[in-house]
């Protein structure tokens, strides 16, 4: 029999959905808080040669650490080969020194995580000056495009929308969506003036569309906010927005749906109410047929 995939409990509802599209079973990992801060992280055994252990990375400075002690924990009840699936996965968009003094984090965490992991399999990464995960993250690392599952959802519901993107970045993801979806896109400009301001200029026509802003991370919801407004004060039909991962900061979701966004869907990679396209499918077909 296969191994079952080791989940964390923060993350049962995406390591279910994964373990039922890979045919497998899941046993939850057990974590113990001490009153000082300090976890243990406790693996049921026996454990297979090749083990799979699935956790989100939101909430990274408490998750990365348990993550970590969970890898050396499979290890020592016998696992050869550690796989790590986050479905989110954190601490990437800090690939450069911006002002002086600062850390280059990805690589940090990419070097703790590639010491722990044989390999990482992620979905949407948030990769900009690198082009592959495994650059990041030696071993067998991936991240998964979302694009499939979100261009499927939209194709469901019809072909007439106008797909948007918040800025030249996503040009390359929004295209494959509206290719997917069959359906026509445009890309805004965005400039970014702190964490929790956004301005978004968007061009072309779109007077009269269903219009839906596709974004990888939603976390203030500026982003969204200020395309969602420059889209209606250009006289689309609608606004609905979709985002791979809900993270949603405190008034987030109600920042954005004041500014005009209909229906406001994610992915299930972090669990939101707003969860509503599953990727689970698509990562377990990206697993080593090894494991």
């Amino acid at each position: 029999m296969s191994a079952p995939f080791h989940v964390f409990p923060d993350t049962a509802a995406f390591g279910a959905a994964l373990a039922r599209a890979a045919r497998r079973r899941t046993v939850p990992v057990a974590v113990h808080r001490f009153p000082d801060g300090e976890s243990l992280v406790r693996v049921r055994t026996p454990v297979g040669r090749h083990v799979v252990l699935v956790r989100a990375l939101a909430d990274p400075n408490l998750r990365l650490v348990e993550t970590l002690l969970a890898a050396d924990a499979l290890r020592r009840a016998g696992a050869r080969r550690v796989t790590l699936v986050a479905p989110y996965l954190s601490y990437m968009r800090q690939d450069a020194v911006f002002h002086p003094g600062e850390p280059v984090s990805q690589r940090v965490v990419g070097r703790l995580l590639g010491d722990a992991f044989d390999g990482v399999l992620t979905v949407e990464a948030h990769l900009h000056r690198v082009r592959r995960l495994a650059e990041v993250i030696p071993g067998r690392s991936r991240s998964l495009s979302a694009a499939p599952a979100l261009a499927a959802w939209l194709r469901r519901r019809g072909r007439d929308w106008l797909i948007v993107g918040p800025d030249e970045e996503s040009a390359p993801w929004v295209r494959a969506i509206a290719r997917g979806a069959g359906s026509r896109f445009v890309v805004g400009r965005k400039v970014r003036h702190g964490d929790r301001a956004v301005s978004v200029e968007v061009s072309g026509e779109v007077r009269g569309a269903r219009a839906v802003v596709v974004d990888d991370i939603a976390s203030s919801g500026a982003t969204i906010t200020a395309a969602a407004r420059a889209l209606r004060a250009a006289g689309v039909r609608s606004v609905d927005a979709i985002v791979s991962h809900a993270i949603f900061a405190a008034g987030a979701e109600a920042r954005i749906r004041a500014a005009g966004v209909r229906r406001l869907l994610s992915c299930d990679t972090l669990p939101h109410r707003t969860n509503a396209i599953g990727v689970a499918a698509l990562v377990a077909a990206a697993l080593p047929r090894s494991i």
